[in-house]
């Protein structure tokens, strides 16, 4: 279990294979793990220990702060590729080891947690919606058109995001009067378009239909 005496060549041959594809004994932080390890090998190793001299030297260069690292010391003969109950063959095909799954796990999980709390957090924000103020002048054929009426059948267009506001009659000429009438419109569900297909199927007391005012509220 582990890699065996780290004084020897075997062992340090072992280590050096262990950190082929890691950066550190556990994890992707320096850790008491590394701190256990480092004062087993007890000396920079050879040059042909290329990735031991690599893993020593960065370790070395926190030995100020061997203390403050994360993690529980545990005996040396607990790290290296036995160590997780998994066989050579195991390590071979996940060469991250056990470790660093149950921390890619954690990020993910903590990731997604985050996301969960964005979107709950933006889903109580109230969304805007955007709205206008359109004035309608509505003329009809002649004076001897029931304006009363015009104007009640213009109030009787309903829709989801419409709000008919005042209106009034204005004089055009030859004792003609239009419809000056407002309204508030959901600028997603009501167009124009629709405000002039609609009031202008009343066409037996409806000449035309224009756009008086436009404003964005």
């Amino acid at each position: 279990m582990g890699f065996g005496d780290l004084k020897n060549k075997t062992g340090l041959q072992a280590l050096n294979e262990f950190l082929a594809q890691k950066s550190y004994i556990e994890g992707y932080v320096p850790s008491q793990a590394d701190v256990v390890i480092f004062h087993a090998v007890g000396k920079s190793p050879g040059a042909d220990l290329v990735h031991v001299a690599r893993w020593y030297n960065h370790v070395k260069s926190y030995s100020k702060d061997f203390g403050s690292l994360p993690g529980v010391k545990k005996p040396a003969s607990e790290y290296g590729p036995a160590g997780d109950g998994k066989n050579d063959d195991d390590d071979d095909d996940d060469l991250f080891g056990s470790d660093d799954d149950e921390d890619a796990e954690e990020v993910a999980r903590l990731k997604q947690e985050r996301l969960e709390a964005y979107n709950a957090k933006k889903a109580k924000k109230p969304t805007l919606i955007a709205k206008s103020n359109i004035i309608l002048d509505v003329k009809p054929w002649d004076d001897e058109t029931d304006m009363k009426e015009l104007e009640k059948r213009v109030r009787s267009i309903e829709a989801d995001g419409l709000l008919w506001g005042t209106g009034k009659l204005v004089p055009v000429a030859y004792g003609i009067k239009k419809l000056t009438i407002s309204c508030v419109v959901e600028d997603d569900k009501i167009s124009t378009d629709f405000l002039e297909e609609k009031i202008l199927e009343f066409d037996e007391y409806i000449q035309s239909m224009d756009i008086a005012a436009f404003n964005k509220i």
